[in-house]
């Protein structure tokens, strides 16, 4: 059974992933297609159930092989963006399944509030300077943590530079090679890396192609 586990660790990942989101389109349907608001509820608690099952998987599996992998550090990842960033993406996930199954059912089930949210969502301008800030908020983060990870891991600001100077190590699969201090951190910074740049450039893209980022 543990072998069956660790063989396939990925493709339970993904499954629970599938799982999850379904949960969560099913707990709109059976909630305002079918106006089960009791009944809603249990999707709800199954999709905190499959994210904790997601971190007790990687939890056994750092149990099994002692050691921190990529598997880890994305699990990390998604769980910490589920009880975070998730939280607001969930809310305009519910928003939206209400103006869908509230037009197939021909019944209001937006409130005033969540017409003037959706509404300002629509505005350019709006969403623009929304994303600047979160993208700043986000640059000042990730530089903060990443100049305490370098330091940590070099011993000093001065031995810092030199990284900086020279970043052919960036992509190395050699920890002894960069300015972290193990693998760990290493593995987390580069997925944190991509995520940020990824982040980056999409929250930007809402100033620079204002008109192509309404809704």
């Amino acid at each position: 059974m543990v072998d069956l586990i660790l063989s396939y660790q990925w493709e339970l990942f993904i499954a629970i992933e599938v799982l999850s989101f379904a949960s969560l389109l099913l707990f709109g349907i059976v909630r305002y297609l079918f106006d089960k608001r009791n009944v809603s509820l249990l999707f709800l608690f199954c999709f905190v159930a499959l994210l904790v099952l997601e971190a007790i998987l990687a939890v056994f599996i750092y149990g099994e092989t002692g050691e921190i992998s990529k598997f880890q550090i994305i699990i990390t990842v998604f769980v910490v963006y589920a009880c975070t960033f998730g939280i607001f993406d969930f809310m305009k996930l519910d928003r939206w399944m209400r103006k869908v199954i509230g037009g197939w059912r021909n019944v209001q089930l937006l409130s005033a509030k969540d017409i003037e949210i959706m509404n300002r969502q629509k505005d350019p301008q709006y969403m623009a300077k929304k994303y600047r800030w979160s993208s700043i908020a986000h640059l000042i983060v990730f530089v903060g943590f990443q100049i305490a990870f370098w330091i940590y891991g070099t011993g000093g600001a001065a031995q810092s530079l030199e990284y900086i100077k020279d970043l052919s190590w960036i992509g190395t699969e050699n920890v002894m090679e960069t300015p972290y201090a193990n693998e760990t951190i290493y593995g987390i910074s580069m997925v944190w890396g991509i995520a940020f740049i990824a982040d980056f450039i999409y929250s930007w893209s809402y100033t620079i192609f204002p008109s192509n980022s309404k809704g």
